[in-house]
């Protein structure tokens, strides 16, 4: 069932129309993993190769809001880490998690981001591939491309793309996802070891949404090259909070948990792996699809998720407004964790105690049945009184 307040304004939370487009491509060497792998371009069988795009989204149009309400650049420095994370973090996924290549693409309309917009996102992409080296991670810039193209983007876009060359004995393929694993979450709120500062959560998913059903009306009229003519006006910013508002529940306020860059687990999964990567069945990244996400993976599943985190304050007020049906935000959004590894119970417990140096919350959430349709997968999701099946 599709998300129809997020289709309103213009995406698609479960994207079928482009599984459809895709589906006479190839899955690669793995089919199963969450990425796509292949042979390795320098011809070794035992090595296999990765290369993933993805961006910031519509993240950067609340960046935009920010910069021009408070006449502060530095609000796209953590737009360059979502663009980032949102590359490696599906890719630590397939078991990848050093020596990355970094190519980096700019949209920009030049007569609203200047240079000092730029900067900011240029330096952000540095200070994230820094804040990596202690824990032994290397991500290298090779370059990009920024590219002035006012008659496509209103503001800008900040794209990635990553290129990885690994083992091949260290992949992993969800395939292995089976019935008996238990699902451990990563949470994707809080204050990490190598996080700067409070995370609300959001990530870089569900941003068009959010940040509509957030800030008030008057942000329609103020800055109009912030969301495309074709939404109908009665879905453009139609929330009641202003970008410098408190979030109830929170220390931040809405720009804040708004702008909250994506949390990478790379340290958490780099130190897992080195002692459990036998052990580990899949990991999913919960992005586009949200708690749904892991519909897509395994043969004969049925993913319960009977005790999920909390409800972080971000998503409580998108939930408060009542547009978004409950059952759809778990399609949506995170809902509290990004990340999901699917193991043993013993396997869960040191993954969570691991995940715990780091100040990263994590916890079994659920855990995988069979499901009685052997041809198909199907999630239940019961959470806060509420049960939903996907």
């Amino acid at each position: 069932m599709p998300a129809e307040s997020y289709l309103s304004r213009g995406v698609s939370p479960t994207k079928d129309d482009v599984k459809s487009a895709i589906i006479g491509q190839t899955k690669g060497i793995f089919p199963g993993a969450f990425c796509k792998i292949l042979p390795d371009p320098l011809g070794d069988p035992e090595y296999c190769v990765a290369m993933h795009a993805d961006g910031a989204g519509t993240k950067s149009a609340v960046a935009y809001l920010g910069y021009k309400e408070n006449a502060n650049p530095s609000y796209f420095r953590g737009i360059a880490q979502d663009s980032l994370v949102m590359n490696l973090d599906d890719l630590i996924c397939i078991g990848a998690v050093d020596n990355f290549l970094v190519s980096n693409t700019i949209g920009r309309n030049a007569h609203r981001i200047d240079q000092a917009v730029l900067k900011n996102v240029i330096d952000g992409y540095q200070e994230f591939i820094d804040s990596m080296k202690p824990y032994g991670i290397t991500i290298t810039m090779s370059g990009g491309e920024t590219a002035d193209v006012g008659d496509l983007v209103a503001t800008i876009i900040v794209d990635s793309t990553v290129f990885v060359r690994f083992h091949r004995k260290k992949v992993i393929d969800c395939d292995r996802i089976q019935p008996g694993d238990v699902i451990v979450g990563l949470a994707s709120f809080g204050q990490a070891s190598y996080e700067r500062s409070v995370n609300s959560g959001i990530g870089s998913n569900g941003l068009t949404a959010a940040r509509h059903l957030l800030l008030a009306h008057d942000y329609a009229t103020k800055y109009p090259e912030t969301y495309s003519p074709t939404i109908e006006m009665s879905k453009v910013y139609c929330g009641r909070y202003q970008f410098n508002d408190h979030l109830p529940g929170s220390s931040q306020t809405v720009g804040e948990a708004l702008l909250a860059p994506t949390r990478t687990y790379l340290p958490v999964i780099k130190k897992v792996l080195e002692t459990l990567a036998d052990k580990i069945h899949g990991m999913i990244h919960c992005t586009g699809g949200g708690q749904v996400k892991c519909k897509s993976f395994g043969k004969g599943l049925h993913y319960i998720k009977d005790r999920l985190f909390p409800t972080p304050p971000i998503f409580a007020a998108i939930k408060a407004q009542g547009e978004i049906k409950p059952f759809e935000m778990y399609q949506i959004f995170n809902m509290g964790h990004r990340l999901e590894v699917y193991c043993d119970r013993e396997t869960a417990s040191q993954i969570i105690a691991i995940a715990e140096k780091y100040q990263v919350e994590a916890k079994v959430v659920g855990q995988v049945e069979p499901n009685e349709d052997p041809r198909e997968n199907k999630v239940t999701v019961r959470h806060e009184g509420e049960e939903y099946s996907y």
